[in-house]
């Protein structure tokens, strides 16, 4: 199942209480339960101003559903290809 990269815009982002997180989260669940299995969080990086989240789902359009259902922007979608880590310049 192919995974992606959703970049969404959200001044402020690097500010949100641990209280605002959890409610972003329990909503973004919450859609997830709605919409079934297929699709899945794996986790998110939050900056000043941005929330990088990578899901798990069929096609882009599952997260754009998502993304309208919770209220959460999707700047930015983006399939992920290769994954590369330190172990890559190994032979």
């Amino acid at each position: 199942m192919p995974k992606y990269i959703i970049e969404r815009e959200l001044p402020g982002a690097g500010k949100l209480s641990q209280q605002e997180i959890r409610g972003i989260s329990q909503k973004s669940c919450e859609v997830l339960n709605e919409l079934g299995p297929q699709i899945q969080w794996v986790e998110s990086y939050v900056t000043d101003d941005k929330i990088y989240c990578v899901y798990i789902s069929p096609n882009e359009e599952l997260i754009e559903k998502h993304a309208q259902e919770g209220g959460f922007p999707a700047n930015r979608i983006s399939e992920i290809i290769r994954i590369i880590d330190p172990t890559s310049a190994e032979e």
